[in-house]
């Protein structure tokens, strides 16, 4: 029962792949035959899963309650697309995102909803010093917009160069994977270089020590809800 619930949980997700927009694109039909194979299937696990459990058990947990919205959402965006496709009337299919509950919430996938619920744990503990690094990075984009909007500067592209305050912030936030580095100072090491001093300052505070010390917040927080997970038969 567990390989089998895990290979349809696996074909479920990989429908992504095939239907449209899609790399490998197959028939709306043989797509849509494939997710309510797999829709009875988990259908058809659960409601044995309720049969060999407590009614009072069943329905207080609330994993299974999600595995049944996630069910009827899925068959109700199905004939929803499905009718629109016969009026040629272009749609999405929303229903993609709660595919996952199904990889979550089965009870064999004990380790997976550990993890799950690890990070879930750890996010608002690691708010803080997200917050202080997008103030970090907004204060930066402030300063770069004051030392280089009125300069009149472009690109190698032709393109003006740090003058819209948004885009200064998309471009920052790439720098600090080094991604775009050194290509998004040299107009402004161009025009002097003792402006490469800015981005050598915002790297050193954003990339060495910030992106150090929220990955150390991760880890330690992780680790520790990891260890500390309540009990249960059927956690």
């Amino acid at each position: 029962m567990r390989t089998a619930t895990y290979f349809f949980i696996f074909l479920n997700l990989s429908l992504a792949f095939f239907e449209e927009p899609a790399v490998y694109p197959l028939p709306f039909l043989a797509t849509s035959v494939l997710e309510v194979l797999c829709l009875l299937v988990f259908l058809g696990r659960l409601t044995h899963f309720a049969k060999v459990t407590l009614h009072n058990v069943f329905w207080k947990d609330t994993k299974n309650i999600c595995i049944m919205v996630a069910i009827l959402l899925s068959l109700t965006d199905l004939a929803i697309y499905g009718v629109l496709r016969l009026y040629d009337v272009r749609s999405i299919r929303w229903s993609r995102i709660v595919r996952p509950i199904f990889l979550i919430n089965f009870a064999e996938s004990r380790q997976i909803r550990r993890a799950f619920r690890s990070i879930r744990n750890t996010l608002p503990e690691i708010t803080y010093v997200f917050l202080l690094f997008m103030f970090s990075l907004l204060m930066f984009s402030l300063m770069a917009l004051k030392l280089f909007g009125e300069r009149n500067l472009q690109t190698a592209e032709g393109l003006p160069y740090f003058r819209n305050y948004l885009e200064i912030v998309f471009d920052l936030y790439v720098l600090v994977t080094t991604a775009n580095s050194p290509d998004v100072m040299m107009p402004a090491f161009d025009f002097s270089s003792w402006y490469a001093l800015f981005f050598v300052a915002f790297v050193i505070v954003n990339t060495y020590i910030f992106m150090s010390l929220f990955l150390a917040v991760v880890y330690n927080n992780y680790k520790k809800h990891l260890k500390v997970m309540p009990g249960g038969a059927y956690d």
